[in-house]
């Protein structure tokens, strides 16, 4: 069902963008199809990592290479929320339509992120217990803070620790060398973070609520 539900909000914001470009004319948005599809691919690489794990040869070099392949690409499904810059640099006259546009598209990633990062965290738990599983969550939601901020404002891709490895390597180095080196170069991979952990926790939280005893009314 998680799925399911996924796949349709994820046509729905297909359309919606589609149905803009037609609209309008303007192929601006078209960005958000791209980001889209790559917040798909955590979701695909937990779901083959899970099933070799749960596989009889277990934990091999197979599952290990999924597994970093769906951390190096996990921060692209909450990246959407980032895109929320393009309503800033000019004005639009359809604000509010590209506002609920770029939401429903950056919600639907989200979600594709923590239902990646359940399937992940379940395995550590299998492996490690529960409560490393939320020390690996609040490393993942380390991780990806940062990895946004790579991606945002240093304009790294996932892709590029394999292309453009060098140039990934010096980035880093600069910002360990001066986290302070801006407003925006500590602060903003830390609130990041933030929002990654404790939005899925909320989520969590919410997907493990017990069931509502019936209420007896009290007659007066």
């Amino acid at each position: 069902m998680p799925v399911l539900a996924l796949i349709i909000a994820s046509g729905t914001s297909g359309a919606l963008v589609l149905a803009r470009i037609v609209s309008t004319g303007n192929i601006h948005y078209s960005f958000l199809i791209w980001n889209l599809f790559l917040a798909w691919l955590p979701m695909i690489f937990s779901l083959l990592a899970c099933e070799k794990y749960q596989s009889a040869s277990g934990r091999n070099w197979q599952f290990l290479g999924l597994s970093v392949a769906w951390l190096l690409f996990f921060p692209n499904a909450p990246y959407i929320f980032t895109d929320l810059i393009h309503l800033t640099t000019r004005f639009y006259p359809h604000f509010w339509v590209d506002l609920s546009l770029i939401l429903l598209c950056a919600l639907t990633g989200l979600v594709l992120g923590f239902v990646s990062l359940y399937l992940m965290q379940s395995v550590v738990a299998q492996m490690f217990g529960r409560a490393a599983s939320w020390f690996f969550i609040g490393a993942v939601a380390a991780l990806s803070g940062f990895g946004i901020y790579l991606g945002r404002f240093l304009r790294f891709n996932s892709w590029d620790v394999l292309f453009k490895p060098w140039q990934l390597y010096q980035g880093i180095g600069n910002w360990v060398a001066d986290p302070l080196a801006n407003s925006t170069s500590l602060a903003f991979p830390l609130l990041f973070a933030t929002f990654v952990f404790i939005t899925y926790l909320m989520l969590f939280a919410l997907t493990h609520l017990q069931e509502v005893p019936h209420v007896v009314a009290v007659k007066s």
